[in-house]
């Protein structure tokens, strides 16, 4: 990975993280975040030819690995800044575990966020302690008013990432996976800000020198991959990723990862789609598109981790139930087992049974059929009929077509991607 000479915040060269750090936060939050486990995947293993291991952090109360590093500073406040209270900017995870871990240590927590958070959101944040404020258009915005605030009213600003005591909580993760399965050899880091990969990495890289990290950012959001490789990817975009969708990384997570990380990955869209939609379907466990970043990046580089002993940190849970929906029947389509079919047809008595016929032939379900008389190109006596169907795979629904042309019709399957 190049090595750059990065711009660091004054007094972050003292600030950087050691194990000790790590293992000290280990201490001060154990048992009070949910000692989530480690545990081997047969399937997975076998479909990408890695030794798979993953650690369920969307089992925390939270859903997510932010707990461990809002709890980790908030235990580290002295008793005038626990009563005056904390503040972050966050319409997220990290908004949720503060908000939780204040109310539940009796520390005020308000948390901002833009005024286009969606409500289920802050709802969320809301039913767990925190105070919301809603102010400004973007997180940026957000942002500058908690910072604002922070002076005018004495809070202490938590940071979501670029935070030591922060990330010293979250390389807890990488603590307790390195204890169920000390011979993990590479560890998989989803990357946003840095706070996570630069914890774990930290930690890890003490136990075992050897260890390889590799981190991982969505393609859309290349923020900290351009910082360290030197690179100007364009950034923004509707992520599903959007736990690590970060414009700006944090100054002091950068200055760790750059001498921690051995390589740096982006997964596309389609892939954190599929790999959200096999953890669902083989581990039966529900991510959102951040927690499936580390197992696209293994799906989408094999070659990279094959024969390696690996562990993916399923970082969070938390994904809207719509989303989810469209991120399942979307992966179904990939797979040839929903397809919307073009279909050209006269437009008289009986066209639509026989192309019915070669469906029931084919024992392909048709789930809805439209007709288009108007917007085509087809002659006036022509129309465009578009039927979603169900297939049993992709060498089902490719024989349908087949077969469908082979009688004379013209068939144009619609894309997902």
């Amino acid at each position: 990975m190049n090595k750059l000479a990065l711009d660091i915040a004054p007094g972050a060269e003292e600030a950087l993280l050691t194990a000790a750090d790590v293992r000290a936060a280990a201490e001060r939050i154990t048992g009070a975040v949910v000692r989530t486990p480690t545990l081997h995947s047969t399937t997975l293993s076998a479909i990408t030819g890695a030794d798979i291991w993953l650690k369920f952090e969307n089992l925390q109360f939270t859903a997510a690995y932010k707990e461990r590093g809002a709890l980790n500073a908030l235990l580290q406040l002295d008793e005038e800044r626990k009563a005056r209270g904390v503040i972050a900017a966050s319409a997220g995870n990290h908004a949720q575990g503060l908000s939780y871990h204040g109310t539940r240590l009796g520390v005020p927590v308000t948390i901002v966020m833009p005024k286009t958070t969606p409500l289920v959101k802050v709802m969320q944040t809301e039913s767990v302690g925190g105070k919301v404020v809603l102010e400004g258009e973007s997180f940026d915005e957000a942002y500058a008013h908690a910072r604002k605030l922070e002076t005018e009213l004495g809070l202490t600003f938590v940071h979501p990432f670029d935070d030591p005591h922060v990330a010293a909580g979250q390389g807890t993760v990488a603590l307790e996976m390195l204890e169920d399965v000390p011979d993990l050899d590479t560890l998989v880091l989803p990357i946003g800000g840095g706070g996570l990969a630069s914890g774990m990495g930290t930690v890890a890289r003490a136990i075992n020198p050897d260890i390889k990290l590799v981190g991982v950012e969505a393609q859309l959001y290349p923020s900290m991959y351009n910082l360290l490789k030197g690179t100007n990817l364009p950034i923004g975009g509707d992520t599903l990723a959007e736990g690590i969708a970060v414009f700006s990384p944090g100054l002091f997570t950068s200055k760790v990862l750059r001498e921690t990380l051995d390589d740096f990955l982006l997964v596309s869209e389609a892939k954190i789609e599929s790999a959200l939609a096999l953890l669902l379907q083989i581990e039966k466990t529900l991510v959102e598109g951040a927690g499936a970043c580390g197992l696209a990046a293994v799906m989408d580089n094999r070659d990279l981790f094959k024969g390696r002993k690996v562990g993916i940190v399923l970082s969070g849970g938390n994904i809207d139930t719509r989303l989810l929906a469209n991120v399942l029947l979307r992966d179904l389509a990939r797979a040839g087992r929903l397809a919307r079919l073009k279909i050209g047809l006269q437009d008289r008595a009986g066209a639509l049974f026989k192309v019915a016929k070669v469906f029931h032939e084919h024992n392909v379900n048709i789930i809805e059929v439209f007709h288009q008389r108007i917007f085509t190109h087809l002659p006036a006596k022509g129309l465009v009929t578009e039927i979603e169907c169900e297939a049993r795979d992709r060498e089902q629904l490719d024989a349908l077509v087949a077969a469908l042309r082979r009688e004379g019709y013209e068939v144009k399957q619609v894309e997902t991607d």
